[in-house]
């Protein structure tokens, strides 16, 4: 079975069954910092499941894959949320299934940033590793650190081709 996917633009409502749009476009803000400064105030909540996991901060630098892509695999994070905002400013791409026991070739979808959103994966969603647009890239994360095992890896049978096609 061969299946095409093809990116569209990242949307807080399409993707809203994986996890939150991380950005200011048409979000709420108040002033601090005695006005000189908006804060646009918790546009997504970072979960360490359960037990005793912590929230950390890492810098992710990304290698743009050749194009189109195969998709062999997805990952999820069963204890915590992981979050992705670019650093430099660039668009990327996002390849999501929803969660369950395994991810199904239908279920698929792919999404490409404009370059100033973030994005933050709920619990055990499944998603494929980071995919940089530039050829290298820069992305600040947060996610889960702590007890417990908290990535699987899903691989798809060989019979299964997904094609992530995408005009840079």
């Amino acid at each position: 079975m061969r299946h095409t996917l093809t990116p569209r633009p990242l949307t807080r409502e399409a993707f809203a069954p994986f996890g939150d749009v991380i950005e200011t476009e048409d979000r709420d803000h108040f002033l601090i910092n005695n006005g000189s400064t908006q804060r646009f105030h918790r546009l997504a909540d970072i979960d360490t499941g359960p037990g005793a996991g912590q929230a950390i901060i890492s810098i992710f630098r990304a290698q743009a894959l050749p194009l189109p892509l195969r998709i062999r695999m997805l990952e999820r994070h069963p204890l915590g949320s992981q979050a992705f905002v670019p650093l430099k400013g660039n668009p990327f791409l996002i390849v999501v299934a929803p969660p369950g026991e395994a991810p199904a070739p239908f279920d698929v979808q792919v999404f490409i940033t404009n370059g100033e959103q973030g994005i933050n994966y709920h619990r055990g969603v499944w998603h494929h590793p980071v995919l940089a647009v530039s050829a290298v890239d820069d992305f600040l994360i947060v996610d889960r650190a702590g007890e417990g095992h908290n990535c699987d890896e899903y691989f798809f049978n060989e019979d299964i081709e997904l094609w992530l096609e995408c005009d840079r």
